[in-house]
């Protein structure tokens, strides 16, 4: 039950970020494989420092989840955002 918690949390988390229209491409896949890997791997070190386990899902393990999927949401728009100005950059 836990595990399905941290999916929920990186699935909600890819649709705050495909909601919010600053610097959205086009790569829905790249940025769902993006939020659901990290959810899953923040609920693994939240099981590590105790915040639910496996079978038990705890709001804390999933805020925890949701909060680490956000944020490197951002940095992979920041990360693509940097890419496309020193790419735009080198053509000039």
């Amino acid at each position: 039950m836990g595990i399905a918690l941290w999916l929920a949390c990186g699935i909600a988390a890819v649709a705050v970020a495909r909601i919010v229209p600053a610097l959205r491409h086009v790569q829905l896949l790249t940025d769902a494989a993006t939020g659901i890997v990290t959810a899953l791997l923040a609920g693994v070190a939240a099981t590590a420092l105790d915040f639910g386990g496996w079978n038990e899902p705890d709001w804390r393990a999933g805020l925890f989840a949701l909060m680490t999927a956000l944020a490197s949401l951002g940095w992979l728009r920041v990360l693509r955002r940097k890419h496309r100005i020193a790419r735009t950059a080198a053509r000039a």
